[in-house]
């Protein structure tokens, strides 16, 4: 069976020789997530991405957007007012942050081949301004603080930024050879927001582009974000039109098999803290096996994938991936014996 006939068991949650098996990790630092137009960038991120591909051959390719993390109107200045995030505004079809999106997908593409399923990472556009404001400007407040003040005024602007990404989306369906996209999300972290104004809010921005984006393929993989211990509720995303679901089973508690039923039994992958000193870097090979064994006695393993809650650490000993491929392998076999 090969990585795409794998990919095809797992998400239409048919039985196979094994489950699919994927990690990723960032290639530049955080401050240089921004930076696509600095060719040195730009350039680490390119062999990087090959260099994983051909090291860690994961069961699903993710092209990891670093560089691109920062939509231009977001990086012209420090916003701080409502009036400033005003002025955000769509770039256009011809600008280079969607130009080079393009020429950078199309080669890793070509690069990775046919025979594996190749995810482009695309935020929702309300992430795209919290990422900005967060990990680039380092004020953990300011995005809330302006969705409360001008709630409308916010939204109208991530929507200027979804006419971008329907841009991209559009021409990465065209121009590369791209399978799907692993589309990432996150609730406002504030306790007093409930579901009602995400409904009205985030998830019609968020359909917005789901729908927009099954247009050209159903092949979407859903990340619940829980970086930095953010937490989300699992159940506001339950109908979002996607093929399969990733969340941070360590930071909400929930694992892959409580969330295969809040998902409806839709295909779930993840199990794995991404923290450092946990058992993805630590445990023995021992202590893999019980906890893969355990992972997969409880969850089954039709329409279930190994992976982590978020990006992994990129020192990470790349054989360890490999062992951790192959006791999943081990535990389908034994068990089909």
């Amino acid at each position: 069976m090969n990585r795409k006939e794998l990919l095809d068991s797992f998400l239409k949650n048919e039985k196979s020789e094994t489950v699919p098996v994927a990690f990723w990790h960032h290639f530049v630092s955080f401050h240089n997530h921004y930076n696509y137009d600095d060719s040195k960038v730009y350039e680490t991120v390119v062999n990087e991405q090959k260099k994983y591909i051909d090291e860690v051959k994961p069961d699903f390719v993710k092209i990891m957007s670093d560089g691109f993390f920062g939509h231009p109107s977001l990086c012209e200045k420090n916003i701080q007012t409502i009036e400033e995030i005003k002025e955000i505004k769509s770039v256009g079809k011809d600008h280079d942050w969607i130009n080079k999106q393009v020429e950078y997908v199309k080669e890793i593409c070509e690069y990775a081949g046919d025979e594996v399923y190749k995810y482009y990472n695309i935020f929702s556009p309300l992430q795209y301004i919290r990422l900005r404001f967060e990990e680039y400007d380092e004020d953990f407040t300011k995005f809330v603080r302006l969705l409360r003040e001008d709630t409308d005024a916010v939204c109208e602007a991530a929507k200027r930024i979804a006419d971008d990404i329907k841009i991209l989306v559009k021409r990465l369906f065209e121009e590369t050879k791209v399978d799907g996209v692993y589309y990432s999300v996150q609730a406002v972290q504030d306790k007093s927001i409930d579901h009602e104004f995400h409904k009205k809010y985030v998830e019609s921005l968020d359909l917005l582009l789901l729908d927009y984006i099954n247009e050209f393929t159903n092949n979407i993989i859903l990340h619940i974000c829980g970086y930095a211990k953010y937490t989300n509720n699992l159940g506001w995303y339950k109908d979002y039109p996607v093929k399969a679901f990733n969340w941070a089973v360590f930071t909400e508690n929930i694992s892959l098999e409580e969330g295969k039923k809040i998902f409806g039994g839709k295909p779930v992958i993840g199990g794995f803290d991404n923290a450092k000193g946990s058992i993805l870097y630590t445990g023995s090979e021992n202590d893999l096996k019980e906890y893969i064994y355990d992972i997969l006695d409880k969850a089954g393993t039709k329409g279930v994938g190994l992976g982590a809650d978020c990006t992994i650490s990129e020192d990470i000993d790349k054989s360890r991936l490999e062992l951790i491929r192959n006791i999943a392998r081990e535990y389908v076999k034994t068990k089909a014996e």
